[in-house]
């Protein structure tokens, strides 16, 4: 009996073995989670380096957006402005034809005046005036204003009150808010004539 217990006993020997190949498995486990941990680093940082490359793009991408509505809104004011400026220019050189209109009305003689022909002319003269107030053309007030240089041009300075409009040779007009033609007047220079004189104190 105690043969065999004696043959079941670990040897020195074997024991010294057993923990060698214990300390080996343990050696080759340790290189592993050092790995995994390292790898583990190695996401995270490029997890981070992507969402600094997201956040990147999508500020880019909002600045091009921003950029875009201001040049969107900046040629639409520029294409409007030219559209306005071509509509100015095309009816600042229609005036010259209601200047010539005016004056062929003004200088129809008695026998004429019942005529249907300046019936005819009368009629277009007034579509054409209804045309330009639909474009925002308006006549600028000049006889016995005071003179303004933004909406005046004074071609003569004659007897009257001065600084005071008293006569209009040629007529301005604005379009919206803009001067198109500024009048051309006659400014009084101070001087009252003697007919004139006479005239206030038949008066």
């Amino acid at each position: 009996m105690d043969a065999r217990m004696d043959d079941n006993r670990i040897t020195p020997e074997e024991d010294d073995e057993a923990t060698r190949s214990s300390d080996a498995v343990c050696d080759r486990e340790k290189p592993a989670e050092r790995g995994d941990i390292e790898d583990i680093e190695t996401l995270r940082k490029a997890l981070a380096d992507e969402g600094a490359k997201s956040e990147k793009y999508l500020s880019n991408w909002q600045r091009s957006q921003a950029d875009f509505a201001n040049y969107k809104r900046r040629t639409e004011q520029e294409r409007g402005d030219v559209i306005k400026l071509a509509n100015a220019g095309l009816i600042l050189n229609l005036l010259s034809v209601v200047d010539d209109l005016e004056r062929a009305l003004d200088h129809v003689s008695g026998k004429l005046a019942a005529s249907k022909w300046v019936d005819g002319i009368t009629l277009i003269y007034r579509k054409f005036m209804s045309i330009l107030e639909a474009s925002g053309v308006s006549e600028i007030k000049a006889l016995g204003e005071q003179f303004d240089p933004c909406r005046h041009e004074a071609a003569a300075h004659i007897d009257g009150e001065e600084g005071k409009i008293v006569t209009v040779i040629q007529k301005g007009y604005m379009m919206n808010d803009r001067v198109l033609r500024p009048a051309m007047v006659g400014v009084g220079n101070g001087h009252v004539s003697a007919s004139k004189d006479e005239d206030e104190k038949e008066e």
